[in-house]
């Protein structure tokens, strides 16, 4: 019985409570100061290297965009130099066979001014 109550001051005297864990896990690997500098260091590299990964990706990806864009304005004038050809090509056509044109004559004689 005496064991128990030594047991039992000894966990009052560090004030552990009821249903704590009273066991400490303690590691075998003992780090100095330049070790656990070492680490710090890798682990900032390491950030880095993936900040670095993450912000070429958007870049790369802000050239597509630029690339995609300049397509589509070339696009959009061509499209508007395709439009302005069919209306001219359209036209002559349509102004040959309509009927105000049918009923024109040729000239006999045409000159041209220099």
């Amino acid at each position: 019985m005496s064991h128990s109550t030594q047991y039992y001051s000894a966990r009052r005297q560090q004030n552990w409570g009821r249903n704590q864990n009273t066991t400490r896990y303690v590691s075998n690997v003992k780090l100095g100061p330049v070790a656990h500098t070492v680490l710090v260091a890798l682990m900032i590299t390491v950030l880095g290297l993936i900040y670095l990964t993450q912000a070429t990706r958007a870049t790369s990806y802000d050239y597509e965009i630029d690339r995609v864009d300049s397509k589509i304005s070339e696009l959009a004038a061509q499209k508007e130099n395709l439009e302005i050809e069919n209306a001219r090509l359209t036209s002559l056509s349509t102004v040959k066979n309509s009927t105000v044109a049918a009923g024109m004559t040729t000239p006999s004689q045409t000159s041209y001014t220099q």
